[in-house]
């Protein structure tokens, strides 16, 4: 896998990055679109409930994008009924979501129109946490072609470890008695 394949489409199979997904109506024309995977060993009830603890963090570097508070690693009661509307990891909105098989969030500050949709694809043995971000930066007064590079790699950076957290939440608690 090529450096640029890893930054646009970490873990991502060919399927993944032609699948349609909800994000993809939200903000259709972005200017940088990505993908992120991650196979998780939970069912994808389990794994969606995990999906609505995003309401209360992050879950990728707390101390970066949580102002040090730590994303809670318990389920918390309440915050599986998701309506349209409420917000997410400080910055976003839920603007659709199908119980077990997605969630989406939008953004219009700070860093430009933002898209997300994760998608929960059962398979064998648990499910496909699928992330599709769409990007459009705002008006800068450097070239967006840099600008959407760098978004990517730290992007990259960011939703590995989101991804990764919460696949080991999900297959700790999949896992308990």
């Amino acid at each position: 896998m090529t450096l640029a394949r890893t930054v646009k489409a970490w873990g991502a199979t060919d399927d993944d990055l032609t699948r349609p997904l909800p994000c993809d109506r939200v903000l259709p024309d972005a200017e940088l679109v990505v993908h992120r995977a991650v196979d998780v060993a939970a069912p994808p009830e389990l794994v969606f409930r995990w999906l609505c603890q995003l309401r209360a963090g992050p879950y990728s570097y707390d101390l970066v994008d949580n102002l040090g508070r730590r994303s809670p690693r318990q389920l918390t009661p309440g915050l599986d009924r998701l309506l349209v509307g409420q917000p997410a990891m400080r910055i976003f909105r839920i603007t659709s979501f199908e119980r077990p098989l997605h969630v989406t969030f939008d953004s219009r500050r700070p860093l430009g129109r933002v898209a997300i949709t994760y998608a929960v694809l059962p398979q064998d043995g648990g499910c496909h946490l699928l992330m599709r971000i769409r990007w459009t930066p705002p008006p800068l007064p450097v070239p967006t072609a840099l600008t959407t590079r760098a978004m990517a790699v730290g992007d990259l950076v960011m939703a590995r470890r989101q991804l990764l957290n919460l696949k080991r939440l999900a297959e700790r608690d999949a896992a308990a008695p």
